[in-house]
């Protein structure tokens, strides 16, 4: 749809100054959002924005503070009642999905909304009113399958089908990539082109650019529970989105005052021919002091399974790693703990924290380790103090160390993960995707521990699939292709690290530049 015939069109969907509060705390503040059938509306902003708590309002899960009103195509919804909400054409997908596993496609499909024959649920009907369904999202598993056995896209098409049963209006997709595959998250933009083209708006919440800048008609962004404005397509850009969202200017988002120099620069973490028996083969680098060194790559280029191997987290079949000139012989992460090597997973919450453990507990969890290790106990002062530092030193946002980490949200989870790996002193810091699922402004924050810890003389490692991220942190970058290094990408005095020779390499279309 044109920008030109949003602008004459009547919108499907009007919230006008809706406000929220939850006891003394404000969560939103006359918010106005206005949807039109066909477009794609990105909605952005930091976390504790309220993007969240505005689609709870429109779904009926919260029930607005009285001044505001909600219309679809012009006629009122009545407030707070999730019935209703649906009935007028309203749909959430929410990040975590809301589907039986232990149930066919069929049945969450129409879970709930039976429909029966004589007071018994005709399932006849319900593999028939499937169907056709799937067919229109072309969707080519069956309607009897179990949905315990479909992967997290496939769950996902579900939930976008299931929506359809309702005749949706208007679709919410929160955050809905953050689990799928590159293949899965084609065929989830090309099913968001197909209802587009039925007529059906998509409200879609995301922190990554790239899919915003593939997707939207127009963005709305909010920041600090209110309303800042929307961009049509042809007006967007990193720089006015992330003013918007932070209230700053990009000049000063990526943090970089580490100053990387070859012919100063001490190697700290040597790697020679390292690989495995499956993905990894011959790859070689070196990482300096003080240094943030990138590591490129198209997804299943290797760049996780390369970080495994140096930890330790999965077998080696070949190849050297030193660290300081001494050859290590790491045989899993404890021994590379041990050495100075810490990892960040890309996976915080599968296999990083500890979500029903406190901020503490999840801070000091290597130290504990350590000192069990030795049959040591732990001082609970110290842990207390370690902490609080930590808190304090990586901005950290919470009322106290004993909260629950799993409250927390994204950026102050990571930042937490980061303070426990901190604390075991490392001289070499792996992290991959030290950003991913957290909003523009914990990015910033990641971005400057990166840039005060390589000041202090640790070697950093970042992986990352975020170009622009790569690039504004990064002093050199190592870009994978099929399990191999396939090239060294560089600044020079007078141009920045270049983004073509990067996607050169990563797709083998040239050679690239050193």
């Amino acid at each position: 749809m044109t920008v030109s015939s949003l602008a004459v069109s009547a919108p499907v969907l009007e919230m006008r100054n809706i406000s929220k509060t939850f006891g003394n705390i404000r969560a939103l503040s006359n918010v106005s959002l206005t949807v039109h059938a066909g477009e794609v509306h990105a909605l952005m902003g930091e976390n504790g924005a309220g993007k969240s708590t505005l689609m709870k309002v429109l779904s009926g899960a919260y029930r607005a503070d009285p001044g505001g009103s909600i219309h679809i195509d012009g006629l009122p919804v009545v407030a707070g009642d999730p019935v209703k909400a649906k009935a007028s054409g309203i749909s959430v997908i929410y990040q975590e999905l809301s589907l039986a596993p232990n149930l066919t496609v069929a049945q969450n499909m129409f879970l709930g909304a039976e429909p029966s024959r004589f007071g018994v649920v005709d399932k006849v009907q319900i593999r028939e009113r499937t169907e056709p369904i799937l067919r229109r999202l072309g969707i080519d598993f069956s309607a009897s399958r179990r949905v315990g056995e479909l992967s997290l896209g496939e769950r996902q098409m579900v939930e976008i089908a299931r929506a359809l049963t309702t005749n949706a209006r208007i679709i919410v997709m929160d955050e809905p990539t953050t689990s799928l595959t590159s293949r899965e998250t084609d065929r989830l933009f090309e099913v968001i082109a197909s209802l587009k083209a039925h007529g059906i708006a998509i409200i879609y919440i995301s922190h990554r650019m790239e899919e915003i800048y593939q997707l939207a008609d127009r963005v709305s962004v909010l920041r600090d529970s209110a309303y800042v404005g929307t961009l049509e397509r042809e007006e967007l850009s990193a720089s006015r989105l992330v003013s918007m969202m932070v209230g700053r200017d990009l000049s000063s988002f990526y943090k970089k005052e580490h100053h990387a120099s070859d012919g100063e620069m001490e190697t700290v973490l040597s790697v020679q021919n390292i690989g495995d028996a499956r993905r990894v083969h011959d790859c070689s680098f070196n990482a300096c002091a003080g240094e943030v060194l990138g590591i490129a790559g198209l997804v299943g280029s290797g760049r996780t399974e390369l970080a495994r191997l140096i930890f330790g987290a999965d077998v080696k079949t070949a190849g050297v790693v030193r660290l300081a000139g001494k050859e290590l012989s790491i045989s899993n992460p404890n021994d590379a703990l041990a050495a100075g090597i810490a990892y960040l997973t890309e996976d915080r919450k599968g296999l990083g924290l500890f979500l029903d453990m406190t901020i503490s507990e999840n801070i000091n969890m290597g130290v504990m380790a350590a000192d069990a290790a030795k049959g040591g106990v732990i001082n609970s002062a110290a842990a207390r103090s370690r902490a609080d530092r930590a808190i304090s030193s990586l901005s950290i946002r919470t009322r106290s160390a004993n909260i629950n980490v799993g409250a927390l949200s994204g950026g102050n989870q990571q930042k937490a993960l980061i303070a426990r790996l901190l604390e075991t002193k490392p001289r070499v810091l792996i992290l991959d995707e030290p950003t991913r699922g957290v909003d523009v402004g914990a990015k910033s924050e990641i971005y400057r521990i990166i840039d005060e810890l390589a000041l202090t003389g640790i070697a950093i490692v970042v992986i990352s699939s975020d170009l622009p991220e790569i690039i504004g942190i990064a002093d050199r970058v190592l870009v994978m292709r099929d399990g191999q290094i396939a090239g060294e990408v560089r600044a020079t005095p007078d141009k920045p690290i270049d983004q073509e020779a990067i996607m050169a390499l990563s797709t083998g279309s040239s050679a690239g530049r050193a």
